[in-house]
């Protein structure tokens, strides 16, 4: 995926995941599947919310690709797509490694301000001296 403007497709599959990781409670699913597939209700033990409301936001992580369902008898776990989150941390990191570099850059130019200011008043400091 060189440009996110390239591929629209890229482009709505990173809309929706950034969409649906905006919710704290389907970010705390997500933190949760990380661990392991786990069941609706084992995703709703610790929300003060429905197992209903939970189901809602499986199905916007689902939509947005973040997360898949199966069918083990009769539980239904759910389970992270760890490839989806390594597309947005692709995406993430290519403007990460951007700005690092201007503020590496950034830190050269100050550092060289610096050393011709004391360069500067240490010339100075002499010729007062003389």
């Amino acid at each position: 995926m060189e440009s996110d403007h390239a591929d629209p497709a890229a482009q709505e599959r990173l809309d929706r995941a950034f969409q649906a990781l905006s919710d704290s409670v389907r970010r705390a699913i997500i933190a949760r599947l990380s661990a392991g597939p786990a069941t609706v209700n084992e995703l709703a033990e610790p929300f003060a919310i429905t197992t209903q409301a939970v189901s809602r936001h499986i199905r916007v992580l689902e939509e947005a690709g973040l997360v898949t369902r199966s069918r083990d008898a009769q539980r239904r776990p759910v389970h992270l797509r760890a490839g989806a989150l390594e597309e947005l941390t692709s995406w993430i990191d290519r403007y990460r490694l951007i700005h690092e570099q201007r503020f590496r850059t950034l830190d050269t130019v100050l550092g060289d301000l610096a050393d011709a200011d004391t360069s500067t008043r240490r010339k100075t400091k002499k010729e007062r001296e003389q």
